[in-house]
């Protein structure tokens, strides 16, 4: 039996897997629902033990459905969200809320709850601040673990081991608690160019205890994505995963960062490596370019030396909400139950039932009509970049009185417009900073929408492609497995063997002007919002 890899994702709201050959080619997927908890005072949490539960299931049912013995099992390599995963001694589960149930022992990516921390941060002006874009946001870790010092002393003092979700798992699985350079440098401030943590930063925040034990709590061992970690699988993790002991356990990735890995390397004639900006579109949305040398932007994070693709630097933006952002949106509309009851008929989510609803209205071509004058700026969850400016809030305007399909079809088209102009914006500012950027390559579940596609290439002004594979972000973990597992000598090879682009949506000529306008009309009401909001929120 031929070689197979293992990509692992763990995103927001579910635990997914998936068998690939060396070709690229996925045999089958499998997915399990994992618990998130929500609190007042933008709280949100999981359970590490809930979700290596999730991953378990979802291995073994994704190996059974591809029909291959566990000995065929080359390589694993895992994605997941940035979130903090706290552990006491022998990895028992430690409580980060006010709930006090310890298995509720991650941050969220998306919880809130340091933003007077990162605030704090920003006003010190030190100089690791300048490798994310100037301005730490709350979604990062050092601002959630100053958090915890403050509030939680004692779940801080009792900790045996701070953890990026990705580096988690990789532990869980190989029992290696060496980091990837992915998450401790995009997330905590490592500073993989230089291969060191800055003692002096982590004293100036608060965080001097981390440095006084010499980093052991949050990583002495930095690795690049794809290494294989320890022995790998260790017998216990090999049973609960249905696997053999032993099978390469490769470093993680973030999971916006295995799609960018899924698709800005593979084959096709839009861009390259080097002018394509990765966008994953998921809960939240993410952007990524990759250069040869460092490039400073303003409000975009980084630049992250071998933060995705070792040798290379990073610039990471992105929105921190995308598909809950429209999510959001729709379900405020009058006619959203008739349209949830509709779309739960015919198997598909609001976003997809919406979305074939626009292509039998005229689909992108026939936007003018569909959205007339209803504008939305989605920031309902802050501005991640350009802007770092976590306390920014939606607006809608030029909104009526239909509360038809019609127009939540519209008030649909006007949010998936306005992701793009945010998108845009992130463009404008990295090519104003030198970063060339000729083509857009889409992944997440909105990338599987041709619409999404052709909304994204009108409102950005970019060519926007996706892969030819169904699921880029678990086909980008796959590829951490191989290159662990021998297939291929690195990543860089591994992109280009494993991917390929499909149809290419280029912006349309027809629609340019009303862009054009539209996109002005956006910027005029970020700005106004910023205007208006009262001062205790204002930047």
């Amino acid at each position: 039996m031929p070689d197979h890899f293992l990509g692992i994702d763990v995103g927001t709201g579910s635990a997914r897997a998936g068998v690939f050959d060396k070709a690229g080619a996925m045999l089958a997927s499998a997915r399990r629902d994992i618990a998130i908890f929500h609190e007042a005072g933008h709280i949100v949490e999981q359970s590490s033990n809930d979700i290596w539960r999730a991953v378990c299931g979802a291995v073994r049912e994704a190996v059974k459905l591809a029909g291959i013995t566990a000995q065929s099992v080359k390589g694993i390599g895992f994605d997941a969200t940035c979130s903090l995963v706290v552990l006491g001694e022998g990895g028992r589960p430690l409580g980060v809320g006010p709930s006090g149930d310890d298995e509720r022992n991650i941050i969220v990516w998306m919880d809130h709850r340091a933003t007077q921390q990162a605030q704090a941060i920003n006003e010190t002006g030190h100089r690791v601040l300048n490798y994310v874009g100037d301005t730490i946001s709350p979604e990062m870790e050092t601002p959630k673990l100053l958090w915890l010092a403050q509030n939680r002393p004692k779940t801080f003092a009792e900790a045996w081991q701070f953890m990026d979700l990705a580096d988690f798992l990789t532990w869980r699985a190989s029992a290696s608690l060496a980091r990837s350079a992915c998450t401790v440098t995009c997330k905590w401030t490592y500073l993989a160019h230089e291969g060191r943590w800055d003692e002096s930063y982590f004293r100036l925040v608060g965080l001097g205890a981390l440095a006084d034990e010499q980093f052991r709590r949050i990583g002495t061992e930095v690795v690049p994505a794809g290494t294989a970690l320890g022995n790998g699988l260790t017998v216990e993790a090999a049973a609960e995963l249905g696997l053999q002991p032993g099978t390469p356990v490769a470093a993680g990735l973030i999971d916006a960062h295995a799609g960018g890995l899924g698709t800005v390397g593979a084959r096709g004639d839009a861009g390259t490596l080097l002018t394509r900006m990765a966008y994953v579109f998921g809960t939240s949305a993410c952007t990524m370019t990759s250069t040869r040398e460092p490039t400073f932007v303003k409000g975009v994070w980084g630049p992250y030396f071998s933060a995705m693709v070792p040798g290379l630097w990073l610039n990471e933006g992105g929105q921190s909400a995308a598909g809950a952002a429209i999510d959001t949106l729709v379900r405020r509309h009058p006619a959203a139950p008739q349209a949830e009851a509709a779309a739960k008929a015919a198997g598909m989510s609001l976003s997809q039932f919406l979305s074939g609803e626009a292509e039998k209205r005229g689909g992108a071509a026939a936007l003018p009509r569909l959205v007339g004058e209803l504008h939305v700026v989605p920031e309902f969850l802050g501005n991640r970049a350009p802007f770092a400016d976590p306390d920014a809030l939606g607006i809608i305007a030029g909104i009526g009185m239909d509360g038809d399909i019609d127009s939540l079809v519209g008030l649909y088209l006007a949010g998936m417009c306005g992701l793009g102009y945010g998108a845009r914006q992130i463009v404008e500012a990295e090519r104003e900073s030198g970063i060339a950027i000729e083509a857009m390559v889409v992944s997440g579940g909105a990338g599987q929408s041709a619409l999404s596609r052709q909304l994204l290439a009108d409102s950005t002004g970019l060519a926007v492609a996706a892969s030819t594979s169904q699921e880029p972000v678990l086909l980008g973990a796959s590829m951490l497995g191989a290159v662990a597992g021998g297939a291929f000598p690195d990543l860089e090879t591994a992109m280009v063997e494993m991917a390929e682009l499909g149809a290419v949506h280029r912006p349309s000529p027809a629609t340019g002007g009303w862009h054009r306008h539209r996109f002005e009309a956006f910027e005029l009401l970020q700005k106004a919002g910023r205007a208006i909001r009262s001062p205790a929120r204002q930047n």
